[in-house]
């Protein structure tokens, strides 16, 4: 029996390692798709940088579903599926356009806010209870975002554009996240993949040929490369959930922070600043916290519900 026990413990610790190692791939993978988007509008522009990224994403999508694809394009809800498909493809762009503005770290940073703001929106949308001490954190990861961005400084007019775009794109990635929630009722991982790239590849492909300029030399390896890195990495995402809970993987989401950083020194000579070390503090313990919050919310409710 205590052997038992022990085997079942130490699986349960494995899975939960392999789902860690999964979120720490899905991380790496994102945080590289961003830089490289990054390098890319150097020379190209938003449009079709983001073209690219939907565009051989989706081809990844079909490959990922091989002999399975006729069952996973059928969405049981397709208009579901258009409407997160749109706002992820919004998200994309107007991150594009923010990053060009602002360090990789700092945009980075802006964009965790898009779970607390799915609490603020949990309220009108899917009409959730939040306790107090879940607005409080609301606040602090707010007043970190207030920090970060620091509207209060003249002198950095490009700076505070770029702040407002991703501040803009994480309200955009909160109500995409949100539809997430809705369309997993209904269909499976792979099939929103396939619709989030494709959707994204569809509207992106009408008004590319007015932004195109033909890639020179290994360009057309980076463009590829975008799809890549994020096919690849919500397949990871998808298989960091299936290995362990979202309140064991979630949190290590915010390791893309030290990789934006790293990849923004490396490559643009960025590193951030104090205000954006402190705000992130905020945002990233706030953010920890209204998780906790809502997993003990969650839980409670499971027991108040199987003791009926």
């Amino acid at each position: 029996m205590e052997m038992s026990v022990a085997g079942e413990a130490v699986e349960q610790r494995e899975n939960y390692a392999t789902g860690i190692l999964w979120m720490l791939a899905t991380v790496f993978c994102f945080t590289s798709l961003d830089t490289m988007m990054k390098e890319l509008m150097l020379t190209y522009s938003l449009v079709q940088v983001t073209w690219a990224r939907f565009f051989f994403a989706t081809i990844v999508a079909i490959l990922a579903a091989g002999t399975s694809l006729p069952s996973i394009v059928r969405s049981k809800a397709p208009g579901l599926q258009l409407s997160r498909s749109l706002l992820l493809a919004l998200t994309t762009g107007i991150f594009n356009a923010g990053v060009r503005l602002v360090p990789l770290a700092t945009a980075t940073t802006i964009m965790f806010l898009s779970p607390i703001l799915i609490t603020v929106l949990s309220v009108p949308l899917l009409k959730e209870h939040v306790g107090l001490r879940r607005w409080i954190g609301v606040g602090i990861g707010f007043l970190g975002a207030l920090i970060v961005v620091q509207p209060w400084e003249s002198d950095t007019d490009t700076f505070f554009v770029g702040a407002v775009l991703l501040l803009i794109a994480a309200l955009l990635n909160a109500n995409y996240q949100i539809m997430t929630r809705k369309v997993r009722l209904y269909d499976e991982p792979l099939t929103s993949l396939f619709y989030t790239a494709m959707v994204g590849a569809v509207a992106t492909s009408l008004i590319v040929p007015w932004y195109w300029e033909w890639p020179q030399g290994t360009d057309w390896l980076l463009l590829m490369s975008t799809g890549l890195l994020g096919g690849v990495g919500h397949l990871c995402l998808i298989q960091a959930f299936r290995h362990a809970p979202a309140a064991v993987v979630a949190p290590f989401s915010y390791a893309s922070l030290i990789w934006a950083s790293v990849f923004g020194w490396l490559l643009f000579n960025e590193w951030p600043q104090f205000s954006t070390w402190l705000g992130a503090a905020l945002i990233i313990g706030s953010g920890l916290y209204i998780f906790h919050r809502e997993s003990q919310h969650r839980r409670n409710t499971l027991i108040r519900e199987k003791a009926r």
